[in-house]
């Protein structure tokens, strides 16, 4: 039986209390589930942030919970905030996810009729109230319609957005957003309507592939994208061999997916274009340690490569799955050949083409890269183990570099 596709995914609770706040110039959404632990916290610092720097204008702050199971909505209400800052604390309705937790933000400020928008993750512990600032202030002064975060991170942290994520975007797009899919973003009532409106809310969209959506459609459909520096991120940061399954899938699908929506976007050598970046500053403070498994990595792409190797000779040219053998025999072997960026960024093009070819099960086609994933985030683990954080940010640029050197192997893919 098909899922019912609602109309809106706010409640009649919500639209009650539109009716009696009627409008706001200001909204900040937070989509949680089982948060207990930091979503109160996140909630006094995004009330402490509108207070401090917008008195004069009307803020909400709107909590989009998808069902939790422990006191995270009870936690949202009893974050102690100023009296004029308005709060609402609502389940969403809709298909299980983030995104629907950001549609109904979406919808939200579009009903009453926000001027800037920000949304910031519920898991946050390293939020001050000046993010709200940073991020809101470009969008309400007409300096940017999307603003997207850039933070300091463990050199372990985010390892989708570091080895697929961003310098997939750059290569394709030729616009340097570091953090496409960091979570925290600020954007205009102009973009709120133009998410609303698209008809993606049944797929990978209203689950993880949000924040990459939301950027790349900023991207191309002509907002001015402005970065603001928030300093260091801490949150609950996953382990990539263990904790990152559905949202490896379904971040990759919506990247793949936006290939196709965007084809004439990217379909050429696009200039490298940097985007501003507000804020900036340069440090290196102490980061929260992030753990990561080699052994995991490494028996996930062993064992994996050894299961899929019929689809991997199927889907990837051959020079690249003769180099992934000579990795597969080197690592058995308790030998250490380095799966390198070069081979990584041809292996996503041959796999980005073959997906808009693909006829069968797309999903499960995303599945089957997911051990070579782990066999290229090893390397790189391996390659700044000991190094500092800014050391290894150089070795992530210079990956994107690759990205972009190989961009023509790309495009005479797509030409055959």
């Amino acid at each position: 039986m098909a899922i019912k596709k609602y109309q809106s995914s706010l409640r009649e609770n919500v639209f009650m209390w539109v009716e009696k706040i009627k409008t706001v110039d200001i909204l900040v959404g937070i989509p949680c589930y089982n948060t207990e632990d930091t979503l109160g916290y996140v909630v006094e610092q995004a009330a402490k942030g509108l207070y401090q720097y917008f008195p004069n204008d009307n803020c909400a702050i709107f909590v989009s919970d998808g069902g939790s199971l422990d006191d995270t909505r009870e936690h949202a209400y009893e974050a102690s905030i100023p009296e004029d800052i308005k709060r609402r604390v609502t389940i969403y309705r809709g298909l299980p996810g983030k995104g629907t937790a950001f549609r109904s933000v979406f919808e939200l400020a579009l009903i009453l009729k926000a001027k800037a928008i920000a949304v910031v993750d519920a898991d946050l512990r390293s939020i001050t109230p000046e993010w709200l600032k940073l991020l809101i202030e470009p969008i309400l002064e007409n300096s940017a319609g999307f603003v997207a975060p850039y933070y300091h991170r463990h050199k372990f942290d985010g390892t989708i957005t570091n080895q697929i994520v961003y310098p997939m975007t750059r290569a394709l797009y030729g616009v340097d957003v570091r953090q496409p899919i960091g979570g925290d973003f600020g954007f205009s009532a102009d973009l709120a309507a133009f998410y609303v409106k698209e008809d993606v809310w049944e797929t990978d969209v209203a689950r993880f592939g949000i924040d990459i959506w939301m950027t790349t459609c900023a991207i191309n459909e002509g907002f001015k994208i402005v970065q603001t520096y928030l300093g260091t991120k801490v949150h609950n940061a996953k382990d990539p061999a263990t904790d990152l399954g559905p949202m490896f899938r379904q971040v990759i699908s919506t990247l793949f997916y936006l290939m196709g929506k965007y084809e004439n976007n990217w379909e050429r050598e696009n200039p490298f274009r940097a985007i501003q970046i507000n804020n900036k500053k340069e440090e290196e403070s102490q980061l929260e340690s992030v753990s990561v498994s080699l052994n995991n990595l490494k028996e996930e792409f062993v064992e994996g490569f050894e299961h899929f190797r019929p689809m991997y000779k199927e889907i990837l040219n051959a020079d690249n799955i003769s180099r992934l053998e000579k990795i597969h025999r080197s690592w058995k072997s308790s030998k250490n050949d380095e799966f390198d960026a070069d081979l990584w960024s041809k292996i996503l093009y041959d796999f980005a083409y073959v997906y808009h070819l693909w006829q069968r099960n797309k999903r499960r086609l995303v599945d089957i890269i997911t051990p070579l994933y782990f066999g290229r985030t090893k390397s790189y683990c391996e390659q700044v183990m000991g190094m500092s954080s800014g050391e290894a940010e150089r070795v992530v640029q210079e990956q994107a570099n690759i990205f972009e050197k190989n961009k023509p192997y790309l495009l005479k893919r797509f030409s055959t």
